[in-house]
Formats: structure tokens, sequence, C-alpha cells
């Protein structure tokens, strides 16, 4: 065959090639438009930025062909509201913390963090490798939903104090901005949790309407003001040692996904969860020395208070263990995970990051 009459055969053969192959691949990567209601403001640039940050992705995975625009709490619906409107099909997603409703179910408050609970790479640990995905999967279908991890703030801090806090009495009578399943624990040791969306709790601290108030963490707190109204800054944030930030996804429209773009909107979720950890580690060193220099007190809870504390839990988890199934199923799975993962934290972990921390104080 002539080399001109070849190069003809050949582009002939690609073009037709081209015919064939071009319907599959448009068939494999349809137009898809979804929306994702947040639970956080906008302002809360790293929490907010974990969802825009697993669209954009999704977006760049897929030609553009996967979009999913990011609405602000109270844009569509109001922040505390987007698991709802995401379950009964008002948005197809939300990104939100699953603690946030544990006045449905207290089992949602374990995929997320509770007092005494996971730190954030056992957290991650537990969900991808230790079954924690099986049992929320499991759960998050009864209520036509599907969660992946997006996002993780890492431990945060115990909250802002007008006081000192030195033994447990200190905490009887405290009106404290704290909600949810921590605030069942605190209740036990005397303080009155208070539930207060974050814009109210600056004028509730200054007013003295409140005595304490947990957020996150140095970056976030910095951000709103705390400093200015309460003095005493205390650590750790026992009751949310590592809490994850899930990308819920209302079952059906998952479920109807092309299998690819399942598998790219899970990957998304995953490396906007690694991203955000990342993010809060860069962002919280500067925040809290920029707080210490303004004359923030640091303070760490006694161990008189943490035992106390400890011991409410427990508590708390044999009461709704007890009447809850699904409860007592995923609080011994996470708890018999925690136990391991501490035998091996105490052994390398622990040790090496205890002799980094001497080895900088001492210069």
């Amino acid at each position: 065959m002539k080399r001109r009459e070849f190069l003809k055969v050949s582009a002939a053969g690609a073009a037709g090639a081209a015919a064939i192959a071009s319907p599959a691949i448009a068939q494999s990567m349809p137009e898809v438009k979804w929306r994702l209601a947040s639970s956080f403001p906008k302002s809360l640039d790293t929490i907010y930025g974990g969802a825009e940050m697993m669209a954009k992705q999704v977006s760049e995975m897929t030609d553009g062909k996967f979009q999913i625009q990011v609405f602000a709490a109270g844009e569509l619906v109001p922040g505390l509201q987007v698991l709802d409107a995401t379950s009964n099909g008002t948005v197809e997603m939300c990104h939100t913390v699953s603690y946030y409703y544990v006045g449905k179910d207290p089992t949602f408050a374990i995929f997320a963090s509770v007092p005494f609970g996971l730190n954030a790479r056992q957290q991650n640990s537990w969900w991808y490798q230790g079954g924690g995905e099986q049992l929320g999967t499991e759960f998050y279908k009864k209520y036509g939903l599907i969660g992946h991890p997006c996002g993780n703030t890492g431990t945060q801090m115990g909250g802002w104090f007008r006081k000192e806090i030195k033994t447990v009495a200190d905490l009887s009578g405290l009106k404290m901005r704290i909600g949810g399943i921590a605030g069942q624990v605190l209740q036990k040791v005397g303080v009155v949790p208070q539930q207060l969306a974050g814009g109210d709790i600056y004028p509730s601290l200054e007013k003295g309407t409140i005595d304490a108030a947990e957020w996150v963490g140095p970056y976030d707190d910095q951000k709103l003001g705390f400093q200015k109204v309460a003095k005493y800054y205390y650590y750790p944030g026992f009751w949310e040692g590592g809490p994850t930030i899930h990308a819920f996804t209302n079952l059906d429209k998952f479920n109807a996904l092309p299998k690819n773009y399942q598998a790219i909107l899970a990957n998304a979720c995953a490396n906007a969860n690694s991203w955000m950890a990342a993010r809060y580690d860069l962002q919280n060193p500067q925040a809290l020395k920029q707080l210490v220099a303004s004359g923030t007190q640091l303070r760490p809870f006694t161990n008189e208070v943490l035992d106390a504390c400890l011991k409410a839990t427990n508590e708390l988890w044999a009461d709704i263990s007890s009447k809850n199934p699904d409860f007592k199923k995923t609080i011994d799975a996470m708890q018999a995970y925690r136990s391991d993962e501490y035998l091996w934290w105490q052994v390398a972990e622990y040790t090496f990051d205890s002799f980094m921390i001497r080895s900088r104080t001492r210069g």
C-alpha cells in the first residue's frame, strides 16, 4: 500500500473509532447539577471551605459535567436543618456535623465525635479501616442518607470562661454555651448547658448572660472575638477529640449516580477531609500565639475535672445503651477500637510527641 493511501485509511479508521467511542464516553459522563446546603457560614472559611474544596474537585474530575453548588447556612435552609432537607430531597447534599442531630438519635454523635472518644487520626482509621463506615452506612440508611467524611478540625479547645475552673465545684451552676451530647455530660457535673447560635455567643458572654462558651479552636475563635469578653481559654475540648464533618447525600440520589460519579464524589470528600485537618493545623498555631500575646490566659482542665467528666460520660453511655440498641452497638465498637489505638499510641505516638514537646520548651 502506498504511503498516501495508508494515511487516508488510517485517518478514516481513527475517525470511525472516535465516532463509535464518543457516544459511550458521553453516556458515561452525564450532566448532573446538585445543590449542597452547609451548616456553616462563609466567614468560617476553613470548615465551610471543605465543601467548596470537595465540589471543586468533583467538577474538575468530571470536566465540569458534575456540578455541586454550595450554599452557606441560611441561604437555602437554616444551618441545623440541612440534614432534614437532604433526607427529604429538598437538596441533594449537605455538609454538617452529625452530632447536631442527637435529638433524633444519640447514635448520630458517635460518627462525628463524642466526649472522650477518638482523636482525628483515630476517627479516620475507625471509619475507613475499623468498621466505622459499615456501621455508619447501616445507620444513616434509616434516614435515607449516605455519609462521607469531608473534614476534621482536630482536637478542639475547651472553651472560653469568665472565671478560672480549678475544681468540679467551680462548674456548679455555670451557664455554658454547649449543646448536644457534650452538654448532657457537663450537666451531670453541674453545668447548665445553653443552646446558642454562633452569632449569639459574643453578646451573651459580653453581657454575662452566659459564663462560658465553646466553639472550635484558636483560628475560628479569634475571628469571633471571644478573647475580648472572656479571659480564660481552657483545653482540651475533651468532648471533641477529632470531630468529623460529613458530606451527606440523599441515598436515592446517590444510588442514581453512575458508578464512576459515586467514586469521584467519595474520593473528593476524602481529599477535603485531609485538606481541612491540614489547614487547621496550619492556622491554629499562629492564631494561638496571637491570642496569648493579646492577653488570653491559657489553662488546662485539671485532672479532677477531667476524671469527673469521664465518669459522667461512662454513666451516660450506660444509660443510653440500655435503651438504644443502635447506640450500644456503635459505642461499644468505637470504645473497643479506642482501647487498641491508645495501646499503640502510648508506645510510639505519645512518647515521640512528648519528647519533641519537651525538647521544644528546652530550646
